[in-house]
């Protein structure tokens, strides 16, 4: 048996009375007359075959079928506001919210951010997790990524965030033991760290006379993120290429310096939020890219 508005005032209006005690309060709460209320009470008692209420000029009592009826209507009805409630808040900004973010991008760029972020939006509950690992989107295990360099083809939406310029960096004191190299060729020469997110030979693109190439280069350390390379760096272990932000503090303190700037070729990668777009987008995501937009671009 179908369940649609009717059935809705009329457990309402049941439990109205009920709960003013007689149909004349009832139908002032409800703006309806007491015979309108009379009424609507005989059509359920006639629908389901039973006594609900005892009428005496008095009061009104309730038969045992009366006090089951209420229990159920009561509960319908707290069903029913908590549904409205919990579809009208998917257009506020509030639940959890799951980032997946790139490790050393994320604890120096993204994570400073979520103080401020927490203040501005205090019903949404952040839940970041920082790694490497390309996190699957569109499987559900994250509401939103920020990924870098080129990305492909995908039913997903993604919003440009910035750039990250890469950069080669040395240490003072290993180019003190070691020798600065003045051309790109010079790097065979050296302990060039690198990532190990392929199992390809690392290459290294330059420019040189107005052309692009790359170059093969070798090491004795590969990471999985670019803030373990610049530490190495930085420690005098050897050359590393990364994203300028992961060793931004050692740039400017000296403990790093770049190298072969002359032959970048422009070295960025784009960085973007990914996430499953569409008409429906939460609006917890939605403040949250543009909080990033905000705050990055």
């Amino acid at each position: 048996m179908a369940f649609h508005a009717d059935r809705a005032r009329a457990l309402e209006t049941f439990a109205t009375v009920v709960s003013e005690g007689s149909f004349s309060a009832a139908g002032r709460v409800l703006g309806l007359t007491p015979s309108a209320i009379s009424r609507a009470i005989d059509r359920i008692e006639d629908r389901l075959g039973v006594r609900l209420l005892l009428r005496s000029t008095r009061a009104l009592t309730l038969t045992t079928e009366g006090q089951a009826y209420l229990s159920s209507a009561r509960r319908i009805l707290a069903d029913l506001d908590d549904a409205e409630r919990s579809i009208a808040n998917q257009g506020a900004p509030r639940g959890r919210l799951r980032v997946s973010a790139a490790l050393a991008h994320g604890r120096l760029c993204i994570v400073p951010l979520l103080g401020e972020f927490a203040r501005r939006y205090p019903d949404i509950l952040v839940d970041i997790s920082l790694t490497d690992r390309l996190v699957d989107i569109a499987a559900g295990q994250t509401d939103v990524a920020v990924r870098f360099g080129p990305l492909g083809d995908s039913p997903l939406t993604a919003r440009k965030l910035g750039v990250s310029r890469r950069v080669v960096v040395a240490s003072p004191d290993y180019l003190t033991r070691h020798g600065t190299p003045e051309r790109p060729e010079d790097l065979h020469h050296h302990n060039c760290l690198s990532f190990n997110f392929r199992r390809a030979e690392p290459i290294w693109p330059f420019r040189k006379d107005g052309r692009d190439y790359v170059l093969s280069v070798r090491g004795m350390i590969e990471a999985n993120n670019g803030e373990t390379l610049g530490q190495l760096a930085a420690d005098g272990v050897g050359i590393a290429r990364v994203g300028r932000f992961s060793v931004e503090p050692d740039l400017a303190s000296g403990r790093l310096v770049p190298i072969l700037e002359a032959f970048n070729p422009g070295d960025i990668e784009t960085i973007h939020a990914v996430f499953p777009g569409g008409v429906n987008v939460p609006a917890r995501v939605r403040a949250f890219v543009d909080f990033l937009a905000e705050r990055l671009t």
